[in-house]
């Protein structure tokens, strides 16, 4: 079976401080030319690769998660695969209609209305308009704007801008669905929608390809996964494989994180982070730990600005990038609602045994003036192993077999009653 989506040897390159041309005209090349004729001759714009040699089919009805850190090349890739840019070099085939949401409202025309816009964008795509007029009641009412589906979308608020947005993106026939970070605007309400919709559409068959850097909604629609990393790909195939790969990426398992340079640290002219550790029962530095052991995080800063209430907190996450809880020094402890005195401080915390399951775990360190005044974060502080352990006195007492996956793996407390079974079975 042929595959929807075909790229061969993609790659796209830039030039820095240069603006991205559109298609023009005749006459906007002979203006062109002669406006650079008369400009002094400028230093060459630095051009640099935003995709390289990236080549992958994806076949129809796949579910598959783009993801990779900020400019690794994700948004560059669905734009050539919009049309919305030109590839450099390489080849890209698309075997049906392809629906994209790239950004906030990308398509729609300011001063055309709601309404306008819908059918406009359903023309675009090839449809008739009867088919847009069956699917018109819906999307308004997915977008929630109907009170609104006449005015020009210039005076839409940005949660009603994205919502019509995706409602049009997802409910016009197209065989190709192009989502980019589409749950990182918008309420929890809205975004739990958003998901809902993806899924469905998944389940009719359709093709989507889906940018996000929230690796739980990543594995919770997609079947499979494309890494990338500085313009090309560095890895593809089963979802969680290339999550945890991305999620390790740069990443050296550490017990330790020091800043001996302020004015490096992460801060500002009140407080910096100074260290961040993982210690075992002896005080030592470690980054491995079985189930059974109770370890510390702690956490040394500076205060430069005396007279301040200054918190730590700490987030801890999993190796499928779920958080699996948040702690910090505000929740008791000596400096609980009183200002820090000027020098180093430190806060730590003790992880008791029987709490996390095995598999690696990434440490988020953050300062914090109350109520919500981000001083400092580091996210990707530690990285630390949570290993087996195999004595009975654990969690998994007698249990011969592997332990079932999953964030926290705690021993509890169980009761028991009995009571004699009087009559017999007949």
């Amino acid at each position: 079976m042929t595959p929807v989506i075909q790229v061969q040897n993609l790659a796209k390159q830039y030039r820095i401080g240069a603006q991205e041309s559109a298609y023009g005209t005749l006459r906007d090349a002979i203006v062109s030319t002669a406006t650079s004729l008369l400009k002094p001759r400028r230093e060459k714009k630095k051009k640099v690769w935003a995709l390289h040699d990236v080549s992958f089919d994806v076949a129809r009805g796949e579910v598959v998660g783009v993801i990779g850190r900020n400019g690794a090349g994700k948004t560059t890739l669905l734009k050539i695969l919009s049309r919305v840019t030109e590839p450099t070099r390489g080849r890209v085939e698309l075997h049906g209609r392809v629906g994209s949401l790239l950004e906030v409202g990308t398509g729609f025309h300011p001063e055309l209305t709601g309404r306008e816009n819908i059918y406009l964008n359903g023309s675009i795509l090839g449809m008739r308009r009867h088919e847009i007029e069956s699917r018109f009641d819906e999307i308004v009412a997915f977008a929630e704007v109907a009170a609104f589906i006449d005015t020009p979308v210039k005076r839409y608020s940005s949660g009603m801008y994205l919502r019509l947005a995706f409602a049009v993106a997802a409910h016009l026939e197209t065989e190709i669905l192009l989502v980019d970070e589409v749950l990182a605007v918008g309420d929890v309400q809205f975004q739990n929608k958003c998901m809902g919709k993806i899924e469905q559409v998944a389940g009719q068959g359709r093709t989507i390809l889906f940018v996000s850097h929230n690796m739980p909604a990543v594995q919770r629609l997609c079947t499979r996964g494309l890494l990338l990393s500085d313009g090309g790909i560095a890895a593809q195939g089963d979802v969680h494989q290339v999550v945890h790969t991305y999620l390790s990426l740069g990443l050296q398992q550490s017990g330790e994180r020091i800043w001996s340079n302020q004015t490096a640290a992460p801060g500002d002219e009140v407080t910096r982070l100074k260290a961040v550790r993982a210690l075992d029962s002896s005080m030592q530095v470690t980054s491995e730990f079985t189930v059974r052991d109770d370890f510390y995080l702690e956490v040394e800063f500076w205060v430069f600005a005396p007279g301040q209430n200054i918190n730590v907190y700490i987030y801890i996450y999993n190796e499928s990038g779920n958080l699996v809880f948040v702690t910090g020094d505000f929740q008791d402890g000596e400096w609980h609602r009183k200002p820090r005195a000027a020098g180093v401080h430190k806060s730590r915390c003790r992880i008791p045994r029987d709490l996390l399951n095995i598999g690696d775990l990434r440490i988020l360190a953050g300062l914090v003036t109350p109520p919500n005044t981000l001083r400092a974060i580091e996210r990707d502080a530690l990285l630390i192993r949570i290993n087996e352990n195999l004595s009975t006195e654990g969690s998994r007492g007698f249990y011969p077999n592997d332990w079932p996956g999953g964030a926290v793996r705690p021993r509890l407390r169980w009761e028991y009653e009995f009571t004699p079974e009087q009559s017999q079975l007949v």
